[in-house]
């Protein structure tokens, strides 16, 4: 039976509604993860804590984050992952109101912990709501727009953020952080629906059994019971494997440098006061980069394997470029034409969630894209602290070509590991 062309166009239009409240949530992930970079220093003075207590502050985000991702597509899956971001966007607001008002550096600690543990569970019920409102050649786009989103939100939490706590003092802000928190649960409440069904609308993958003549991969699939979907994941060999440890190196390669190396690289090699611009240019290289390794994925060479290789293997050259002229390139505009290209490159990991989810049932996407998703922070926390063997000092230029022949030699392993990666064939 054909469907109502109405309530198909209903179903088109609405979910980019959606698409606007999840990405708003995501903005807000990326924006406390890179924000205590801002107001470290001030938490520090007033707290009279030592610059290794804030640097635990840091680190407790990405400890609790990779720790919160599978519990995140269990429940997405399970429970529900409206239901699921209601409840843990409510727990980051309260998080970040704990912090403004914590009358010690103890209950600022545990409010970033309840902040990192709600921003946690954003990530995956998006994806899993993503799954069942837009087409599967829409997927690799949809991520990395989010993903561009989220960058965003890591360059609003460098310069506008400073100059908020300059203004208005880092407690006030985190208030105001705060009520932008509130909102999100409201209007996800408002908004956010889990399934077309439940507003009396067609299914996406009836849409596209109607638009190509059958149905999409992992329609029809009865309820999976938890312990067969993680089997399902986790013993599924070249379909799960490559792309975990790819992701595993690829991700910790770009966290060391730009969420922890690059800083003490351009101050102590370069002589620079002022090289935020430099590590800003990673950033607006990902938001630039990530939405045109969707559409080529979905639309161009309509493979998501071919753009992750392609990506993993330009980036695996700029790292070799990176150790080659470690110390030597002489002007501001290089760095920032490298770091750009690092950025851009680098976000072309988005089209790997695009890969895996057409590879499994959806009964399970929520599980699997969150299995998947705990390798990249395991990565980032594994080889930012491998990188502290190399960088001792961090006033030698030989210890960080030392490191970025490292990463440079981690990368032709991530390249290797996408070679072996598998696709669903497009038919």
């Amino acid at each position: 039976m054909a469907l109502e062309e109405g309530k198909v166009r209903i179903l088109l239009r609405y979910r980019w509604i959606i698409f606007a409240v999840l990405a708003l949530g995501y903005f807000l992930v990326y924006f406390h993860r890179t924000s205590t970079s801002v107001v470290g220093g001030d938490i520090a003075d007033i707290f009279e804590v030592s610059a290794s207590s804030v640097a635990l502050l840091g680190s407790a985000y990405f400890f609790v984050y990779t720790a919160m991702q599978f519990p995140s597509g269990v429940l997405a899956d399970r429970w529900g992952p409206k239901r699921t971001l209601m409840v843990f966007l409510s727990l980051a607001a309260f998080g970040s109101f704990l912090s403004a008002f914590a009358p010690t550096f103890e209950m600022v600690m545990l409010g970033r912990v309840l902040i990192s543990a709600g921003v946690a569970m954003v990530y995956i019920p998006a994806m899993r709501i993503f799954a069942m409102w837009f087409r599967n050649d829409e997927f690799a786009s949809l991520t990395g727009i989010l993903l561009a989103v989220g960058n965003v939100g890591a360059i609003v939490a460098a310069t506008p953020l400073a100059v908020m706590t300059a203004s208005y003092g880092w407690q006030n802000t985190y208030i105001l952080l705060g009520l932008f928190t509130v909102a999100l649960p409201v209007l996800v409440y408002v908004i956010v629906v889990d399934h077309p069904r439940l507003r009396g609308l067609p299914s996406i993958q009836e849409v596209e059994t109607e638009e190509k003549g059958s149905p999409p991969p992992g329609v029809g699939e009865d309820v999976i019971p938890l312990r067969q979907g993680m089997t399902m994941a986790f013993s599924s060999g070249r379909k799960f494997w490559p792309l975990a440890i790819w992701f595993f190196i690829i991700y910790g390669c770009i966290m060391t440098f730009q969420g922890l190396q690059a800083g003490m690289y351009y101050r102590n090699i370069y002589g620079m006061e002022d090289y935020s611009l430099l590590i800003t240019l990673v950033g607006v290289g990902m938001i630039c980069g990530a939405p045109v390794s969707g559409v080529l994925s979905d639309r161009v060479l309509r493979s998501r394997r071919k753009v992750l290789i392609i990506g993993t293997v330009v980036f695996t050259l700029i790292w070799g470029f990176m150790w080659l002229t470690a110390g030597e390139l002489a002007t501001m505009e290089a760095q920032g034409a490298i770091n750009f290209l690092f950025g851009f490159f680098g976000g072309w990991f988005v089209v790997a969630f695009a890969q895996l989810k057409e590879l499994f049932p959806l009964a399970i996407i929520g599980t699997v894209i969150a299995s998947l998703n705990i390798f990249p922070f395991a990565g980032a926390a594994a080889l930012q602290s491998v990188s502290g063997l190399f960088v001792t000092t961090g006033t030698e230029v030989s210890e960080f070509k030392s490191l970025w022949l490292f990463l440079f030699l981690c990368m032709m392993v991530a390249t290797l590991c996408a070679l072996l990666s598998v696709e669903k064939p497009r038919e």
